[in-house]
C-alpha cells in the first residue's frame, strides 16, 4: 500500500500533539522538568510544520506557527530561569569551596571596616558577601524567583482563552489538518526525502560559513547552526517511519550537534550573567573574585563544548 505524503505527515502531527497536550496537566501541577517538555513539544511542532509547510494550506499554518510561537515564548521564561538556576548551583558545588568563600568574605568585611564605609546589599542582605549563603542568594535564589514569577504567568495563560482556543485546534490538527490536497497526495518517500534534503542543505551552509565570519559574529552564527541543526534534527525524526534508518542516523547526527553547540551557548550565557552580576557586585564595594571564577570556570566549559564541533558538524559534509 502506497503512504502518501498527508497520511505520513498527519501521523507525525498526532504523535508532537499529543506530546504538547499530555505536558500540560505537568506544568500546572509544577511537576520536574515539565516546562521544559512542553516547550520541547511546542518547539518541535513549530519545527515540523515550518520544514514541512508545504503540504498543508499557507494561511492556517501561519497563524498556527504564531500561536506556537505565543506558547514557546511564555515558556521559555521560565525554562530559561530554570536552568540557569540549575547551572548556578552546579557551578558553586564544582568551583566555589567553602573556605574560599569565608576567606573572601572576611577580605570584603576587613575592607569596609578600614575604609569606614557601609555597603549596601541586595538580594542576599542577611549574608556576608562572599560567603555561599550570599552569592547563591544572588545567583540561584533570584533565578527561581524569577522562575516562580514566570510560571505564575503560564498558568494565567493556561486558564485563559488564547490557550484554549489553541488546544481545541490543535486537536482538530490531530487528524484532520488544514493540507494541500493535492500535494497531499503525493507519495510521502519522495517528499520526506526532499524536505530532508533542503534542511541538510540549510544546515551545511551555516556550517560552511562559520569559518570565516568575525569572533563577534560567530557566537550568533553558531547559535544559527544549532537551531538549523535542531530543525533537522526534527524533521528527521518526523520522518523515521517513512524513511526508516535514513531519516534515524541523520536526525543522530543532528541531535548530537545541537547538543554540543547547546552546551556551548549555555555556558556563553551563563558566563555573561555571571559577569554582569560581578559588576553589579564590585560597584557597590564588595568582593566579587568569587563571580570572576564562576565566569572563568563558564569560559572553559564553552571552550570545551566548542572543541567537540568540528566532529559533530562532519556529518554535513557527507
Amino acid at each position: 500500500m502506497r503512504v502518501t505524503a498527508g497520511n505520513a505527515i498527519i501521523a507525525a502531527l498526532r504523535d508532537d500533539v499529543d506530546r504538547l497536550l499530555a505536558a500540560e496537566p505537568e506544568v500546572r501541577a509544577d511537576a520536574w522538568d515539565s516546562v521544559h517538555q512542553m516547550r520541547v513539544a511546542t518547539r518541535r511542532l513549530r519545527s515540523v510544520l515550518r520544514s514541512y509547510r508545504g503540504l498543508f494550506e499557507s494561511a492556517p499554518v501561519a497563524a498556527m506557527q504564531q500561536e506556537l510561537k505565543w506558547l514557546a515564548d511564555l515558556l521559555g521564561v521560565a525554562r530559561d530561569a530554570e536552568v540557569r538556576a540549575e547551572r548556578f548551583a552546579a557551578l558553586l558545588a564544582a568551583h566555589a569551596p567553602q573556605d574560599e568563600f569565608a576567606r573572601l568574605a572576611m577580605e570584603s568585611r576587613a575592607a569596609e571596616a578600614a575604609a569606614g564605609v557601609t555597603v549596601a546589599r541586595s538580594a542576599g542582605d542577611g549574608y556576608v558577601p562572599g560567603t555561599t549563603e550570599y552569592v547563591r542568594t544572588e545567583l540561584v535564589d533570584a533565578e527561581k524567583a524569577r522562575y516562580a514569577s514566570a510560571h505564575a504567568e503560564i498558568l494565567t495563560a493556561l486558564d485563559g482563552k488564547r490557550y484554549d482556543a489553541l488546544r481545541q485546534e490543535l486537536s482538530v490538527w490531530r487528524t484532520h489538518p488544514p493540507l494541500d490536497l493535492h500535494r497531499a497526495e503525493t507519495p510521502a518517500a519522495e517528499v520526506f526525502e526532499r524536505i530532508l534534503r533542503k534542511d541538510r542543505k540549510r544546515l551545511r551552509r551555516l556550517v560552511y560559513a562559520e569559518p570565516a565570519v568575525s569572533a563577534e559574529e560567530r557566537i550568533e552564527l553558531l547559535h544559527d547552526i544549532r537551531k538549523s541543526a535542531k530543525r533537522l534534527r526534527y524533521c528527521c525524526e518526523g520522518a523515521v517511519d517513512v524513511l526508516g534508518s535514513a531519516a534515524k542516523d541523520l536526525g543522530t547526527e543532528a541531535k548530537r550537534l545541537q547538543t554540543v553547540l547547546g552546551d556551548h551557548r549555555d555556558a556563553v550565557d551563563s558566563r555573561a550573567a555571571i559577569l554582569a552580576r560581578a559588576t553589579a557586585t564590585h560597584a557597590t564595594g564588595v568582593n566579587a573574585t568569587i563571580y570572576e571564577l564562576l565566569a572563568d570556570a563558564e569560559e572553559i566549559a564553552a571552550g570545551e563544548a566548542l572543541a567537540k564541533y568540528p566532529a559533530a558538524a562532519a556529518f554535513v559534509s557527507g
